[in-house]
C-alpha cells in the first residue's frame, strides 16, 4: 500500500521565537519521504506572534499551511488541524518537543506498516517530577482502560485516515491523547510504540503545571466514568 499524501498537524502555542527554525528543519527532512506531504500549522491561543511566524513559513514553503485557532487548548488545535488535513496518512505532534529525526522516523514506520497506528514512547523526562507524574498518569490510564501502551500522551501519533474514529476525536483539552488511545484499544487497531530518547524543547516553556497534571488525573477518571468498560 502507498499513501497519496501525508498530513502533518503541528499545533503552535507561544512559539513565535523558534517555530521558523523548527519548520525549516522539519521541511528539509520531510522532503526525503519519497511521497507528497503537507504541514498544517495551527496557531493556537491568543495573539502572540505565532500566527505571523507560521504565515511567513507558509509563504516560503509550498507544502506548509497556516491556520488560526484563537481559543487555546491542545485538543482543540489537534482537531482543527485534522479537519484541515487532506492526507490519507495523518500525523499530529508537539511542535515544541518533537525533533525532525523522530518525526521522520515515525512517519516512515507508518508508511512501512499500513493500517498500523504508530506512536512515540518517550523514555526520558527532564526531571524526576515529570518522570513521576507521567508514570502515575500512565499507570492510572492503563488500569482504568486496560491499555497496553506505556506513554499515553506520546507524540508523534501517526495513523491512516481509514481509521475514521481517530479523525473524529472530540476532546478539546489534553485528554485528547487518552481518547485516541482508548479508541485504538476498543476498535482493535494495531498499535506500535516506537521508543524516543530525545526530550529537549526547541524553545518556550511547558504548559504542564501541578494544577494541569491534577486535571489530567481527575479527567482520566471522569472519562472512565463516561466510557465504562465494555
Amino acid at each position: 500500500m502507498s499513501y497519496r499524501l501525508v498530513s502533518i498537524v503541528l499545533p503552535v502555542h507561544r512559539q513565535a521565537d523558534h517555530i521558523s527554525s523548527v519548520i525549516e528543519e522539519f521541511e528539509s527532512r520531510l522532503a526525503t519521504l519519497g511521497c507528497p506531504h503537507e504541514t498544517i500549522l495551527v496557531a493556537n491561543g491568543p495573539p502572540d506572534g505565532s500566527l505571523e511566524a507560521c504565515q511567513t513559513m507558509a509563504a516560503q514553503h509550498a507544502a506548509v499551511r497556516a491556520v488560526s485557532e484563537p481559543v487555546a487548548g491542545w485538543g482543540r488545535a489537534v482537531r482543527r488541524g485534522l479537519r484541515e488535513a487532506g492526507g490519507d496518512l495523518l500525523c499530529y505532534t508537539n511542535s515544541a518537543r518533537t525533533s525532525a529525526a523522530d518525526l521522520i522516523l515515525l512517519v516512515l514506520y507508518a508508511i512501512a506498516n499500513p493500517g498500523v497506528v504508530i506512536k512515540a514512547n518517550r523514555k526520558i523526562r527532564e526531571n524526576w517530577r515529570r518522570r513521576l507524574g507521567s508514570l502515575l498518569y500512565n499507570l492510572e490510564c492503563r488500569a482504568l482502560f486496560d491499555l497496553s501502551c506505556w506513554d499515553i500522551n506520546g507524540t508523534p501519533k501517526v495513523f491512516p485516515r481509514a481509521h475514521a474514529p481517530l479523525v473524529a476525536l472530540t476532546r478539546n483539552d489534553d485528554l485528547i491523547d487518552l481518547e485516541f488511545d482508548v479508541i485504538c484499544r476498543r476498535a482493535g487497531y494495531p498499535m506500535l510504540e516506537v521508543p524516543i530518547f530525545s526530550y529537549r524543547r526547541h524553545g518556550g516553556s511547558t504548559t504542564m503545571r501541578y494544577r494541569s497534571a491534577l486535571k489530567l488525573y481527575v479527567g482520566a477518571y471522569r472519562l472512565w466514568r463516561a466510557w465504562p468498560p465494555r
